[in-house]
């Protein structure tokens, strides 16, 4: 029998493939790039797009503003990292715990989070801005921004609750007997035996949610918290100019694409190391 080709070239085989699908990827992404500039380019209304769009002279007069209102966004981003990954494992706690005495506190975390995931983010964020604060109940805060927060940790920690979970129920169902036959309570096997392997199961999952969120965070403005998209609407409204929308989403998309670009390279390392420890 003829022996098959060598292990080299096979690399050799599979690069030129690679390299020359690369190519044709490449050629296609150029054209179309090109060919949609042109169409854009040569159409009779891009001069008034242009204008209206990507004034230079509005983007730099809208640039203080905005990014003045989007320091608000990096905060109410920043506190609900804390928040949401908090109630979300407490929530996905109260739902793996096993045994009848604990059924309340299953239904509890079943209700959560079929409530909160079943109402949509900008209704929840209304209801709860402008409902609760109109009760004016002694001691009950009524700013905005505290209640864009406390809607934005409602609903992403009934998410996050479930990618928890699913990291939970990924364990094997020997490690939580292991960790009872050594004598630990349930709560303890959780924290000790199957949380951190859980939590390692679903990082590039929540780091995923984490990108959603940072842009997901302006849904606040309509309650009338001043953050960039809110500060570009203030500005719009007395400019007549839609610039200023296209400097929030510049300052948006410097902190999103990094964001991803980081997830992306938190995933691939995940998923080669999991290879090498099955090899």
């Amino acid at each position: 029998m003829p022996d098959g080709p060598a292990p080299g070239g096979r690399r050799g085989v599979l690069g030129e493939e690679g390299a020359r699908s690369a190519a044709i990827a490449t050629a296609s992404t150029v054209t179309f790039v090109a060919v949609a500039a042109y169409l854009i380019l040569s159409s009779p209304n891009w001069p008034k797009v242009q204008e209206q769009f990507f004034s230079l002279s509005d983007f730099i007069d809208a640039l203080p503003d905005v990014l003045g209102g989007f320091w608000v966004n990096i905060q109410l981003f920043a506190v609900s990292m804390i928040t949401i990954p908090i109630v979300a494992l407490v929530i996905a706690v109260m739902r793996s715990l096993r045994g009848p005495g604990f059924f309340p506190l299953r239904a509890v975390a079943v209700v959560y989070t079929d409530v909160f995931r079943g109402i949509p983010l900008i209704l929840l964020i209304l209801l709860l801005g402008f409902g609760l604060p109109a009760l004016d109940i002694a001691g009950l805060p009524r700013s905005a921004w505290f209640w864009g927060l406390v809607a934005l940790t409602l609903s992403y920690s009934a998410y996050t609750a479930e990618i928890y979970r699913s990291g939970i129920d990924a364990v094997p169902e020997s490690q939580r007997a292991s960790a009872r036959a050594l004598g630990l309570t349930q709560t303890q096997a959780l924290r000790y035996a199957i949380l951190p392997q859980a939590i390692r199961n679903v990082v590039p999952a929540l780091m995923n949610t984490v990108v959603s969120l940072q842009k997901d965070v302006a849904l606040v403005s309509v309650l009338g918290v001043r953050e960039a998209l809110r500060e570009a609407e203030i500005i719009t409204a007395r400019s007549f100019n839609y610039t200023p929308f296209v400097v929030a989403t510049v300052l948006f998309l410097a902190i999103s694409v990094p964001l991803t670009r980081v997830v992306d390279w938190y995933t691939a390392r995940d998923r080669e190391q999991r290879a090498q420890a099955v090899t």
